[in-house]
């Protein structure tokens, strides 16, 4: 029987505590990009010539600039670390499922709700460190308090509609590749190992461009009612 998500796919139990799916395999693609990062930083060439895994590195990382960049209109390095960990964590979840026995974490939602969670953090913080904790909490408050319940209300159900996208879309994926399978084994497995690929990095795009939509959202609303309340 399948398993609708990781978190019902159970290794081991002790005294109480389970190690399932969603968290084994989520530690499983952190040490990898871990790993990985780490093999390639220790050794880094400024030469012209440089190794294959440095340069993956480098053009991964220019990519993700410039889109930051292009969706943002704003200087990415500040964001980069952030969103750029996003993408990678969920892209790299999303295509070792080719491997098998791999199980994809961003199946959960108690996964997609923490990534989603880190963005409800995130939007604040970098908005703090533009205009400061006072003129970013005093934002909230304008035109009128009364606002303050609303936009509260807007925040949250954005960050429980972002997880939500991502668990659904993973689900439904693999319940469709499942499907497949039965209907026509022979066939199907390569072209849904093809077409899985692109849509996990697909999703781990959309998840990472509405994070960076959100932050510069976030950034720019309050820029723009400082220049108001300055005007007044």
């Amino acid at each position: 029987m399948m398993a609708i998500s990781p978190d019902h796919i159970i290794f081991y139990v002790w005294r109480g505590m389970s190690l399932n799916a969603t968290l084994l395999f989520s530690w499983v693609v952190m040490v990898l990009l871990v790993v990985f990062s780490w093999s390639v930083t220790r050794r880094l060439s400024s030469d012209t010539e440089m190794g294959q895994r440095q340069n993956l590195l480098e053009s991964v990382v220019s990519v993700i600039a410039t889109q930051i960049r292009d969706t943002t209109n704003h200087d990415p390095e500040p964001f980069l670390p952030f969103l750029g960990t996003l993408f990678l964590f969920i892209a790299v979840s999303n295509t070792l499922p080719l491997i098998p026995g791999f199980v994809s974490p961003s199946g959960s939602l108690s996964t997609t709700a923490a990534l989603a969670l880190c963005v409800f953090v995130a939007v604040p913080y970098f908005g703090i460190r533009a205009h400061g904790v006072r003129n970013y909490l005093r934002s909230y408050l304008l035109p009128s308090p009364l606002m303050l319940p609303f936009v509260l209300v807007g925040e949250i159900s954005r960050t429980f509609a972002l997880a939500v996208r991502l668990f659904g879309n993973i689900m439904s994926g693999t319940m469709m590749g499942a499907i497949l399978m039965v209907l026509a084994p022979l066939f199907v497995p390569v072209l849904m190992q093809l077409f899985g690929l692109f849509i996990g990095v697909l999703h781990a795009y959309i998840f990472s461009v509405l994070a960076a939509v959100f932050i510069a959202a976030g950034i720019e609303a309050h820029d723009v009612t400082q220049r108001k309340t300055a005007k007044e």
